[in-house]
């Protein structure tokens, strides 16, 4: 059996649970709390990283990864940049096309730059959002359908220009309590039909818009604390979490998700879980057939 997928294709994304083929992460290696930039840094403040830990813990996420058929970009740690883990905020791939996005928070600015000078070297296009205020956390994407967050990170600004930028698709802005920093941290799609949520980061008129949508599964309060909807799905109805989720893991489980449990635990104390650590930049729709 094997995967069939055009080698030509270099980027090419339009859900968040098909086929996970390329992936670009970041090893924690100067990982800190140096500004409190969302609650959980706040509560994990005085605690702070234990870094060869962290290390550790991201190695065998991308062993894992590796060992399912991905395919693992690193990009270059830089000691100025503490928050450079979490790729999947600098930028995004909707369709065809590679966004890279225009950082909020003064610490972070910059880290995009790691990634053009990637893509540059690779030879892969993008479109550099200057001047947008928009992260990758706040993206989601389905089919012709992308959901996106307005936070403190990504304004209405930015949602109207991508809508213009993408005439065929149907841009959903979904306003949630900006404590929570990211959509993903809130909300995460894991199939057509299902979708994890914290119900209270939204209003009423919020769940119900989503609820429109799909089958929403209640990450509880608890849970959403240790970034239960924050899952990487990367195909086959397979996808990473946390053993420490274990309300979200069992009904996932018991709708026939094979759930690939790795402890990364210490990365989460700076606010993300795997789906922020990993910004795709490959994935196919298409199904497993005779090689």
């Amino acid at each position: 059996m094997s995967e069939r997928t055009d080698i030509h294709v270099k980027t090419s994304c339009h859900s968040e649970y098909d086929h996970l083929f390329r992936v670009v992460l970041c090893k924690p290696e100067y990982m800190t709390i140096r500004d409190v930039i969302n609650d959980t840094q706040k509560h994990f403040k005085n605690e702070g990283i234990h870094i060869e830990k962290a290390l550790e813990q991201h190695d065998q996420f991308v062993k894992t990864l590796r060992n399912h058929g991905v395919d693992v970009i690193l990009l270059d740690p830089l000691s100025k940049f503490p928050e450079q883990v979490f790729t999947r905020d600098i930028g995004f791939t909707l369709g065809e096309t590679i966004f890279v996005a225009d950082m909020a928070a003064d610490i972070r600015k910059g880290e995009e730059d790691i990634l053009k000078k990637w893509l540059e070297t690779e030879g892969i296009s993008y479109f550099n959002l200057i001047g947008d205020r928009i992260e990758g956390g706040d993206v989601i994407i389905d089919r012709k359908k992308v959901f996106i967050g307005v936070s403190d990170r990504t304004n209405r600004n930015a949602i109207e220009h991508i809508q213009r930028l993408l005439g065929e698709y149907e841009v959903i802005a979904v306003p949630f309590t900006e404590k929570y920093l990211h959509l993903d941290c809130v909300f995460n799609i894991i199939s057509p039909t299902e979708a994890l949520y914290y119900p209270g980061a939204f209003t009423e008129k919020e769940i119900q818009i989503l609820g429109n949508h799909y089958e929403l599964i209640e990450v509880t309060e608890d849970e959403q604390f240790t970034l239960g909807t924050n899952v990487l799905s990367i195909g086959n109805k397979k996808l990473f979490s946390l053993p420490v989720n274990k309300k979200v893991n069992n009904e996932l489980k018991n709708r026939g998700y094979e759930v690939i449990e790795v402890d990364i635990t210490e990365i989460i104390k700076s606010g993300g879980s795997f789906r922020c650590c990993t910004m795709p930049l490959l994935r196919s729709h298409k199904e497993k057939t005779d090689a």
